[in-house]
């Protein structure tokens, strides 16, 4: 009985010490309840209008930021578009659109492909058609069994005259387009290009605006893991992207700050070296926005293959959000400085230069 009793009076005693240690803290929530729910300072439930509000007028503390007006919000790729064509999906074309060269999106690669595909191709195709042609006519024309007494001509006019003029007259024929796009390569940026310096570090681009405020943006390839996550080609997804506007003249500088690289977009029909101590340009227009991704084509160091390019054409309005979101300005813009508020008088020195006066 006696223990019986001791063990009664010692969970007595713990209810008891438990119920005096939650009556305060119950009196805790309800203050912490109350300072959330009264506005400070006035008396006022939070949330509800005062009664001194206007009808109509939102309590300042209800509303919700709402998002910046033309903000700026990375692009998600378009697939096969800027990027190279995997042979191994299965889906339709997708082998032979993996032979030839991807689809292009500035004036240059379009005149640079339709020479390919519509000028060179069919040219290449007939002579190599013409020459196994011929091969075969002498196979069978000239074979031993055709020809039991060997021919012993050793020259023949027309054949030498014929075999050294027609091809001559192909290349000059193939050098109009060809000089016409090696022309087109190198033409001058105009004095309002948009400037953007790529400069080619190992192994990573860097990319700054000196027309917008000076923007400086550093590019790292992503992981193939997350380049996947983001709907992107593994090893050419970048974590900052090369942000131009499409449709507009842009002056591309590039240089290299240890090696030499090369900064190459495919898609875009542009590639350029990268040289150390060496400023080189080159006009680029974009026709359609979206997302193209290149790589660094100079054998550059022991990662070579891991500092790819991407390079985000959006259109003007938008890039000016982006420009804004990285800190810098459109040309033409100036950043206005507020000058600092002077400090007002105290109320009694304005009385007395009053009653002075």
């Amino acid at each position: 009985m006696g223990h019986t009793l001791r063990i009664k009076n010692a969970t007595l005693s713990l209810l008891a010490a438990l119920a005096f240690l939650a009556v305060p803290q119950a009196g805790i929530a309800q203050d912490a309840a109350d300072a959330l729910t009264a506005a400070p300072g006035s008396g006022e439930v939070f949330g509800e209008a005062p009664a001194s509000a206007a009808e109509g007028e939102v309590v300042a503390s209800e509303t919700v930021a709402p998002e910046t007006e033309g903000a700026y919000t990375p692009m998600a790729p378009t697939k096969d578009k800027g990027m190279p064509t995997d042979p191994l999906t299965g889906e339709p074309g997708a082998m032979a659109k993996s032979l030839t060269f991807q689809d292009q999106y500035s004036k240059d690669g379009e005149y640079a492909l339709w020479m390919h595909n519509w000028f060179l191709l069919p040219v290449i195709t007939a002579i190599s058609l013409f020459v196994l042609g011929l091969l075969l006519y002498v196979v069978v024309r000239y074979s031993r069994r055709a020809n039991p007494e060997p021919s012993k001509t050793t020259h023949n006019t027309m054949i030498e005259v014929v075999w050294t003029i027609l091809p001559a007259a192909i290349l000059v024929v193939i050098a109009v387009p060809s000089l016409t796009l090696l022309a087109r390569q190198y033409e001058t940026p105009p004095e309002d290009a948009v400037t953007i310096k790529a400069t080619g570090y190992q192994w990573y681009w860097g990319y700054s605006y000196p027309d917008h405020g000076g923007v400086e943006i550093i590019s790292n390839m992503l992981s193939d893991v997350d380049a996947v996550r983001n709907g992107e080609p593994p090893q050419l997804a970048v974590d900052n992207r090369m942000v131009v506007p499409v449709g507009v003249p842009l002056r591309i500088q590039t240089i290299g700050a240890d090696v030499i690289h090369s900064f190459a977009i495919p898609s875009l029909w542009f590639k350029q070296d990268a040289i150390p101590g060496r400023l080189n340009e080159k006009l680029l227009t974009i026709e359609e926005p979206g997302v193209y991704y290149g790589q660094c084509s100079e054998l550059c160091g022991t990662r070579h293959a891991y500092m790819p390019i991407a390079i985000e054409a959006l259109p003007p309005e938008e890039f000016a959000a982006w420009v804004r979101s990285q800190g810098g300005t459109m040309p033409g813009e100036e950043v206005v400085e507020e000058a600092p508020a002077a400090e007002d008088a105290p109320v009694e020195e304005a009385t007395e230069v009053a009653l002075a006066q």
